[in-house]
C-alpha cells in the first residue's frame, strides 16, 4: 500500500497538476472574453479527465485478472460522450444566430487534453493545448486579414408613398447584396414598413457599415420614421 500511495503522488499527482494547468490556461482565454464557461469550468474539465484516464489505469492494474480481464479504456471511453452534454449546454441560440460553439469546441478540446495528461502522454498534452491557443488568440487577429459575409436585416419604416426601389437604390453598395425584400403597408395609419435581408461582404466588424447605409438614408430625401438595424 505505500508503494501505490507513493507512486500516486509522485506520477498521478503530476498528471493532474498538469491537466489543471493545461485547462486553465485555456479557460483563462475564455474568461477574458467574457464566456461563461471561463478558467475554473475548463480547469476542472481537464482535471476530471485526467482523473477518468487515471481511474481507468489504475483500476486495470490493480484489479484485472487472468480470469477477469479488465479494460483499461472503459471508464476513459465514457468521457466523450459526457463531454458532450455539458458542450451542449453553452450553446445559446438567439433567434437564428447561435453562440457558444467556440466554447463548446473549448471544452471538448482540453477534456482530450486531460486524458493526454491523465495517461502520461504530456508531450501531446502540451503541444494540443499550445495550437489551441494559437487558434483561440493568434487567428482571432486574422480575421481582420480576409473578406468574409455576414448577414443583417435591415428595417425601414417610412409614410405608404415611399416605394421600396427608392429605398434600396439608396443603400445600394459594392460591399452588400440583398437577399430578400420584405414589404408591409399598413392603410390604416399610412405607413410602410421595408425590410431587407442583406449580406455584406466586409473586413472587420461588419456593423461599420451600417453607419454608412444609415447616414446614406438620412442624408436622402426621403421621409423618414424609423430604422432598425438587426443581425440575421
Amino acid at each position: 500500500m505505500p508503494i501505490i500511495f507513493n507512486y500516486f503522488y509522485s506520477e498521478y499527482l503530476l498528471r493532474m497538476l498538469l491537466a489543471s494547468l493545461l485547462g486553465g490556461i485555456i479557460g483563462l482565454e475564455r474568461d477574458i472574453h467574457g464566456r461563461a464557461a471561463g478558467l475554473r469550468t475548463h480547469l476542472l474539465v481537464s482535471l476530471g479527465a485526467a482523473v477518468f484516464t487515471i481511474l481507468s489505469e489504475f483500476i486495470s492494474n490493480t484489479a484485472g485478472s487472468s480470469d477477469f480481464p479488465s479494460d483499461p479504456g472503459r471508464i476513459a471511453a465514457q468521457i466523450v460522450t459526457g463531454i458532450g452534454f455539458l458542450g451542449a449546454g453553452v450553446i445559446i441560440k438567439e433567434g437564428v444566430n447561435v453562440r457558444g460553439l467556440t466554447t463548446a469546441a473549448c471544452l471538448w478540446t482540453v477534456a482530450a487534453i486531460g486524458m493526454a495528461a491523465g495517461g502520461g502522454y504530456y508531450e501531446i498534452a502540451i503541444i494540443t493545448s499550445g495550437i489551441a491557443l494559437i487558434g483561440l488568440v493568434i487567428l482571432k487577429f486574422s480575421e481582420h486579414f480576409y473578406a468574409k459575409n455576414a448577414y443583417r436585416i435591415l428595417s425601414i419604416q417610412t409614410p405608404i408613398e415611399v416605394n421600396a426601389p427608392e429605398i434600396i437604390e439608396i443603400i445600394m453598395n459594392k460591399r452588400l447584396k440583398i437577399i430578400n425584400c420584405d414589404l408591409e403597408m399598413n392603410y390604416e395609419t399610412g405607413k410602410s414598413l421595408t425590410r431587407l435581408t442583406i449580406r455584406l461582404h466586409h473586413r472587420g466588424s461588419p456593423d461599420k457599415l451600417a453607419h454608412g447605409i444609415i447616414n446614406a438614408l438620412e442624408g436622402s430625401s426621403l421621409k423618414l420614421q424609423e430604422i432598425k438595424w438587426e443581425h440575421a
